[in-house]
């Protein structure tokens, strides 16, 4: 895609928090504006009056929570959904990974749940933060091509909560050490270092690589997401921040059905500067869309933001231009203070 092409789908506006797209995909630092309550007006002849209506039934509690699901193509995505508030919210996220369950009126257009229909879900969570899922005998019912997307989606979903590091994976009570259809090797503690969408497209020894993951673009103009890709890198030694920076420009696999906003001639003038949790990064003119106003895509700062921030030494991102403050973003947002990570990703409704 050229440079041109891709700058177009940045004029998409995005209703979200400080950076973000318009399916309120991000939250930034901004402080939230709670939206006007719906009121409903008649006419009589002294003009406008309150529509008198029954008393509404109290709404039931509901709580936002990321379910990493199966888009069109494939790739394990997450949606933020708003779920019915529940003490055991972890387990709760589980059932709704459930086809035909509770998710199934709720899935945005294209994606599909990821466990087996049927399938029973318990869940333990010790004081050391190690989740232990057991599932029923139905979650061996799944097509061996699902296999890792099932790893990674209980895995992903699971340690999005505070209260969780480290997830074990039992069916019928009994540990499994692989999965029970392509017996895919599953080791003790899973974290998300077993990585998601893996892409390891050019490399031919993966023992002598390392794991990175980014977050490109998936989706049609307008109805665009972030998906979160795991690649892996032959320097071993090279500083994460700027492998991760490189990993976005350089783009994804050109079969993959994804796109990002990053273009090969954007580079980083300095080495990235992380200080108490914020990184600060030194790019070239080529990173802005309009010189200008010196104005940045809302895509390409939030892919940044989502792949920086997936390390956890990370908690904010600083963007400079030549070494020069106080850029806008294309959706009319002035960046001016780093931008950290949302709280829940992928929020809009598709």
């Amino acid at each position: 895609m050229s440079k041109n092409a891709k700058k177009a789908i940045c004029f998409t506006v995005l209703a979200s928090s400080v950076m973000l797209s318009g399916c309120g995909l991000l939250g930034g630092g901004d402080k939230k504006i709670d939206p006007p309550q719906d009121v409903t007006y008649l006419k009589d002849a002294s003009g406008l009056k309150e529509k008198s209506k029954a008393p509404a039934k109290e709404a039931k509690a509901e709580i936002k929570t990321e379910l990493y699901l199966i888009d069109k193509n494939g790739y394990v995505v997450p949606q933020t959904l708003q779920l019915p508030s529940s003490e055991g919210v972890a387990k709760q996220a589980l059932e709704y990974l459930v086809s035909e369950g509770p998710v199934q009126e709720l899935l945005p257009n294209g994606f599909r749940a990821v466990l087996p229909a049927d399938t029973k879900v318990d869940l333990n969570i010790n004081k050391d933060g190690v989740a232990t899922a057991d599932f029923s005998n139905e979650f061996k019912n799944y097509k061996a091509a699902d296999e890792k997307k099932i790893l990674q989606s209980i895995t992903w979903t699971l340690t999005q909560f505070d209260s969780i590091k480290k997830v074990n994976i039992r069916m019928n009570g009994k540990v499994l050490t692989q999965m029970p259809v392509n017996h895919t090797p599953i080791t003790k503690n899973l974290t998300r270092t077993v990585g998601i969408n893996l892409d390891t497209s050019g490399i031919t020894d993966i023992s002598n690589t390392k794991a990175i993951t980014v977050y490109y673009l998936g989706g049609e103009e307008g109805e665009y997401y972030y998906v979160p890709v795991t690649r892996r890198i032959t320097d071993t030694k090279a500083d994460p921040v700027t492998a991760a920076v490189n990993e976005l420009i350089k783009g994804p696999a050109f079969a993959s059905k994804l796109i990002s906003e990053f273009v090969p001639e954007i580079a980083l003038l300095d080495s990235p500067k992380v200080d108490e949790g914020k990184v600060t990064l030194n790019f070239n003119k080529s990173v802005l869309n309009s010189t200008k106003n010196n104005q940045i895509s809302s895509y390409l700062l939030d892919s940044l933001v989502l792949s920086l921030t997936e390390q956890k030494e990370i908690k904010s991102v600083e963007v400079l231009v030549d070494g020069k403050e106080k850029l806008t973003t294309d959706n009319g947002k002035t960046l001016t203070a780093p931008v950290t990570r949302p709280e829940k990703v992928n929020t809009g409704s598709f």
